[in-house]
């Protein structure tokens, strides 16, 4: 499963990580999220040991959705060393998401 990441964790768990982190901005209430969440559970479960997998709940934490400029959700950002290195938005399959991370490996 992938972490759940809050505003009050994203730096320690994003920002500061020494492997590249995705980063799920998503809603409980958009059907285009529901479609990515187990995409994105199963890439988790599929780099544990070499990237960390979350998610961000835009609604309960919207700090860093903001300051990432997540308009549309879902948003997936692969970060590396603090910074963006891929963004998608919307539902892309699974192989987007695996080819972004292994790129940042």
């Amino acid at each position: 499963m992938a972490l759940e990441i809050t505003d009050a964790t994203f730096d320690e768990v994003v920002l500061k990580s020494d492997k590249p982190v995705v980063v799920d901005f998503w809603a409980a209430w958009c059907g285009p999220c529901r479609m990515v969440g187990p995409i994105i559970d199963e890439v988790s479960t599929e780099y544990e040991g070499k990237a960390v997998v979350g998610k961000v709940d835009v609604d309960a934490n919207q700090e860093f959705a903001a300051k990432y400029g997540v308009r549309n959700i879902p948003t997936v950002l692969v970060f590396k060393n603090g910074e963006i290195v891929n963004r998608q938005v919307g539902v892309s399959p699974k192989k987007v998401y695996t080819d972004a991370i292994d790129a940042a490996l």
